[in-house]
């Protein structure tokens, strides 16, 4: 089994229940059956039968989960025993544009500041 970071932007680095449909061949009702959620608690305790989401601040988030945790359950809880996870790197956005701009400039004001030193 092959697990790839299907993220959106906002998430990055997450899985919605869609990806992780994908990814082990399940039918979304069975992995919504397996995920650890409760109506009466927002952030249930981590349980090693279930697929633990990450934490949410309100019942409208949407469920996200770690793709190790995708992994640990594939591999502890369904029994897939080759379980590889593969993080791909989301596409540049205007943000991380910036902050490598910002980054590139101190790093020229510091080597110029040393070499006056």
């Amino acid at each position: 089994m092959h697990l790839s970071d299907h993220s959106t932007e906002r998430h990055q680095g997450l899985m919605d229940i869609e990806a992780i449909q994908k990814v082990l061949h399940r039918s979304r009702a069975s992995i919504y059956r397996y995920t650890n959620t409760d109506p009466h608690n927002l952030n249930p305790p981590y349980n090693p039968k279930l697929l633990n989401p990450e934490l949410r601040l309100n019942k409208t988030d949407a469920l996200l989960f770690h793709p190790n945790e995708v992994a640990r359950f594939a591999k502890d809880v369904l029994a897939i025993h080759q379980v590889t996870i593969e993080v791909q790197q989301p596409p540049p956005d205007v943000t991380q544009d910036l902050l490598r701009a910002i980054l590139a400039e101190l790093q020229a004001i510091h080597e110029l500041l040393k070499a006056r030193s």
